[in-house]
C-alpha cells in the first residue's frame, strides 16, 4: 500500500465551507472513483489551525494516477466544486506527500 498524505490550507474563515465540500460533495466522488480514504483530520495544536490533513490508501502509483485523473476532470466535479466556490476561494495550498508504511506499523 501507498498512502498519500494531503494538507490543505484555507484561507481564513474558510475552514467551514472546506469540510462542507469534502463532507457533501468530495466523498461522493470518491466513492464513485473507489478513492479510499483512511482518515480526516483538522489541527487543533500545531503550526495553523487553518490545516485539513487527510490520508487517502493506494494499491500502486498507477492506481492512483488513474483514478484521481479521472476524479479530477469529471465535469460534475468541476461543476461542484466552482459552486462551493462562489462566495470566494476555499484554499489557499496543497501539500501532498506520498508515504509507505514500515514493516513495524500498525497501518499497513
Amino acid at each position: 500500500m501507498i498512502y498519500e498524505s494531503r494538507v490543505y490550507t484555507t484561507l481564513p474563515g474558510r475552514m467551514p465551507a472546506l469540510l462542507a465540500r469534502f463532507e457533501n460533495v468530495t466523498l461522493g466522488f470518491w466513492e464513485k472513483y473507489g478513492i479510499r480514504q483512511v482518515a480526516f483530520f483538522t489541527t487543533v495544536i500545531g503550526e495553523s489551525s487553518q490545516d485539513l490533513s487527510y490520508l487517502l490508501a493506494w494499491e500502486s502509483m498507477a492506481e492512483r494516477e488513474q483514478k484521481w485523473t479521472a476524479f479530477q476532470s469529471d465535469p460534475e466535479w468541476v461543476a461542484a466544486r466552482a459552486a462551493s466556490e462562489a462566495d470566494g476561494q476555499i484554499v489557499a495550498n496543497i501539500a501532498s506527500s506520498f508515504l509507505t508504511p514500515t514493516k513495524f506499523s500498525a497501518l499497513r
